[in-house]
């Protein structure tokens, strides 16, 4: 099993940066894909940023593109911070083109999640 667990959010002012990180344990393969996703109360679960592990090929949501970049450690940093971009986040570890697409379907394991608040 893979265990994935959040950390770096908090509360910042619009226009901020924050960085997020995800730390897992359990086997992952270079054909895994990691994810970052959001959810906003009242709102459904939207993909932000993926990347292949062995691949490196990163996959951005529109409302998010040159202001976000998630790295090879699978960390996501996030500038110029807006506050729609309020929400718990997700880190996510999945497999195949519905992963690195950021559909929830191809994402077999879940963090707890880490609450940002953009004021």
């Amino acid at each position: 099993d893979v265990q994935l667990v959040e950390s770096g959010g908090g509360s910042v002012q619009a226009g901020g940066s924050l960085r997020l990180s995800c730390t897992h344990s359990g086997y992952t393969s270079s054909r895994h894909c990691m994810g970052w996703f959001r959810q906003a109360p009242g709102k459904e679960r939207e993909g932000v940023a993926s990347r292949g592990i062995g691949t490196g090929t990163t996959y951005y949501a529109d409302n998010v593109k040159g202001r976000f970049t998630i790295s090879p450690d699978k960390s996501l940093q996030m500038d110029n911070l807006k506050p729609e971009d309020s929400a718990m986040y997700y880190c996510a570890a999945g497999r195949g083109v519905d992963a690195h697409l950021l559909r929830p379907s191809g994402y077999g394991y879940w963090g707890q999640g880490t609450q940002v608040t953009v004021s």
